[in-house]
Parts: C-alpha cells; structure tokens; sequence
C-alpha cells in the first residue's frame, strides 16, 4: 500500500481484499466439489460477484482517498461486473435445463418405439 493512505483507508482497504479473497476461494471450492450442474454453477456466480463487489468498493476507498474526490467510474465498472455474472449462469443454466430436456424426449421416443417393436413382433 502507498504510504500516503491513511490507516483506517489501509485496514479497510485490507479487509475488503480479504474478504474478496475468501469469497473466490469459496466459489472455486464450490466448482470443484459440488455434485450437480446447477449447484456447481450456482457457487462460483456468488462468489465472483461478491469478490468482485468487494474489489471494487477497495479501489473506490483508495481512488477517493488518494485523489481526494469521488471516483465514480469505479462505481459503473461494480454495476456491470455485479450483474453479467448471475446473468451469464441463468442463460448457461437455461441452456442445460433445455439440453437435459431435449435429452428426456429423445430417449422416451427410443423407449417408445422399442416397446412398439417389441408388441408388433
């Protein structure tokens, strides 16, 4: 950290950056360990977007407090990262639900034709 923070910007500035760690940590865990699709995909997307949210508001705490002013654009870059993760894993887990669903017709009509084979013989 440079030496012209403050304390309590450097401990708060720390914890976020610790906090954001945790958060990753968490959701890799949870990408790796996790049993199922949706509950695999469902634990990095929080994690990210609270790793994110807590990266974020550390740059805005130094940005204000080494430039004095408020940084807004610091506060846009939060908005689009917070929202196109949880976006990104609804359309991904769409996708699957689609997938699995398509999967269950196909095999019923394989099901099915095999027992009309099997009654016309």
């Amino acid at each position: 950290m440079s030496p012209d923070l403050p304390n309590w910007a450097m401990l708060a500035i720390s914890l976020l950056l610790v906090v954001a760690g945790f958060f990753a940590f968490t959701g890799s865990l949870g990408l790796l360990r996790l049993p199922h699709f949706y509950s695999r995909i469902h634990a990095p997307t929080l994690g990210n977007t609270l790793a994110a949210f807590c990266i974020v508001v550390s740059i805005l705490i130094m940005a204000s407090v080494t430039e004095h002013r408020f940084v807004a654009h610091s506060l846009l870059v939060s908005f689009f990262l917070i929202i196109t993760s949880p976006v990104t894993a609804m359309l991904l887990m769409r996708a699957a639900i689609k997938r699995e669903l398509r999967r269950g017709v196909a095999e019923r009509k394989k099901t099915e034709e095999a027992s009309a084979g099997q009654t016309e013989s």
